[in-house]
């Protein structure tokens, strides 16, 4: 091989392998914002904390094609020591895992036989601590996730609980185990300014077991929050 062809092959890895790793990094400037994940200590936290000081921040989620952008406006935390209503109280199992390894993974389950809920894992390796994010506001990418989600009746409607913010952030358990410290594919970031929202305390929706525990957060008048009884409810 002569040294021109050597220095053409060359170059050509060199491109290659330029697109093949800075396109995805490359991907997240169509954002209007500078959005970064949050590190590991964030999540190292207990799970009530890490749940309030969630909101407010940014979910994003790159499905390869399009990058989706929302707000967190609601959450609830789920401990796995004393928490009955929690995926990982008192025992390990093949779906809970993830509970129990570090803070700062991904926690997609599959409820009803039809749904998925996105939690984020909180704490250090051991604890089976996660928080559900219950709700989030659509701030970009709103026409991609109008397509995975389907018709609603208004804006408001379209990630107002676990359940449609899934379907509409194309979160599915592709995502299990996923490092939202790291991945490029889904990750929490800081908003762009500071704010600081008034939180709402209530007990949390749905439970049939460890209903009395003050463990739902939400920002006070935010039209995305699921609307339920217990949004009337300061705890």
């Amino acid at each position: 091989m002569s040294e021109v062809q050597f220095y053409k092959l060359s170059t050509f890895n060199f491109q290659l392998l330029t697109f093949i790793v800075i396109l995805p990094y490359k991907a997240l400037s169509h954002l209007k914002h500078n959005y970064k994940p949050v590190t590991v200590k964030f999540y190292l936290r207990d799970s009530l904390t890490v749940s309030r000081e969630l909101l407010g921040k940014i979910l994003i989620r790159n499905t390869g094609k399009k990058i989706l952008a929302a707000k967190i406006v609601e959450t609830e935390a789920y401990l796995g020591e004393h928490d009955p209503a929690s995926h990982a109280y008192q025992k390990i199992t093949k779906r809970n895992r993830v509970m129990y390894e570090r803070g700062g993974l991904v926690y997609v389950c599959f409820i009803y036989g039809n749904y998925f809920c996105f939690n984020l894992v909180s704490g250090p390796e051991g604890t089976g601590n996660a928080t559900l994010i219950r709700a989030v506001e659509p701030l970009e990418g709103i026409d991609e996730m109008k397509k995975f989600r389907g018709p609603v009746k208004n804006l408001h409607e379209l990630t107002n609980g676990p359940a449609k913010l899934c379907l509409a952030m194309n979160i599915d358990s592709s995502l299990y185990g996923a490092d939202a410290t790291e991945s490029r594919s889904i990750f929490i970031s800081k908003p762009d300014k500071r704010e600081k929202p008034e939180i709402i305390t209530t007990r949390r929706i749905g439970l049939n077991v460890g209903v009395d525990f003050p463990y739902r957060f939400f920002i006070k008048d935010n039209p995305y929050v699921t609307k339920h009884k217990f949004n009337k409810e300061v705890l």
